[in-house]
């Protein structure tokens, strides 16, 4: 799923999210029978010790007196413009951008307005990748075909970024009517009106394949960038997860850019798993 840009936040309906339109997952499928409304309720003396929650709706849920010592929240909507997270009172939302933005240099430039900002950020996405991806194919083999916490392997992930660019470059961008690569892979509610799930490939893809669809559109992007002018990034567009909600041809490149930064640091994230589980077993 996607992140979406905040330069459409306008015109989302009030009480909607970017999530609602597309907003960006870890590869895990949802749940989409009716949830049960816990909205409002108040939980005391309660243990949910070592509890997981998965594709729910925690905004403005609040926590005092509770011991909240191991929890682990990844959200990358957190960062949206707007967003808080309060921690005995501190905001952690500007700490946590500083620091991933220290883990993984070039990020921070994900939300470049100019073209020449642009290009620079997708150059630094592009070696971040590369470097990651020596990492993974030198690791034990079925390294990259292997799955963390039942989300998305390497391999997986990168097909799904294939599909994100064939989405907001292709379609949005370049307004293809049918621009997506066989070996791409779809979100998993696959609840958008982007594409019909049948274009893509039912058939596993080898690796190879999917490094070769990933190079060329990564390739796509690049040279969409190299002649891009500060005039067609104004341009409007049509968002292609709700086709209401137009775009313009920033807010889609800075999509793309997002999407790459946010599956890298799951696939970093899964690769360390991945490297302490063997280095356990050996």
């Amino acid at each position: 799923m996607y992140v979406a840009e905040r330069d459409g936040a306008q015109s989302l309906a009030p009480g909607s999210s970017w999530r609602d339109v597309g907003g960006l997952c870890q590869g895990r499928s949802m749940n989409k029978s009716q949830p049960e409304n816990l909205r409002g309720r108040t939980f005391q003396s309660r243990t949910l010790r070592e509890s997981r929650f998965i594709g729910c709706d925690l905004g403005d849920v609040v926590v005092r007196g509770s011991e909240v010592a191991g929890m682990e929240i990844d959200s990358p909507w957190l960062l949206e413009g707007g967003s808080r997270l309060l921690v005995n009172g501190v905001d952690v939302v500007p700490l946590v951008d500083a620091e991933l933005s220290r883990r993984f240099p070039g990020r921070e430039l994900r939300g470049s307005e100019d073209a020449e900002g642009l290009r620079a950020a997708w150059t630094a996405i592009e070696r971040t990748w590369a470097a990651t991806l020596d990492r993974a194919v030198a690791m034990p083999p079925g390294t990259v075909d292997a799955p963390v916490d039942d989300e998305w392997s390497v391999a997986q992930t990168l097909r799904h970024l294939v599909m994100a660019t064939d989405t907001w470059l292709g379609k949005a961008i370049l307004e293809r009517d049918q621009p997506y690569h066989r070996a791409g892979l779809p979100n998993d509610d696959n609840d958008t009106e982007a594409y019909d799930v049948s274009v893509f490939s039912a058939v596993t893809p080898s690796f190879v394949e999917v490094l070769a669809a990933r190079a060329d559109r990564q390739t796509m992007v690049r040279d969409f960038l190299a002649g891009v002018t500060s005039q067609e990034l104004a341009v409007r567009r049509k968002n292609p997860h709700a086709t209401q909600h137009p775009e313009t041809v920033l807010s889609c490149l800075r999509t793309i850019l997002e999407e790459e930064w946010e599956h890298h640091r799951y696939a970093v994230r899964d690769l360390d798993a991945l490297a302490e589980a063997h280095s356990t077993s050996v």
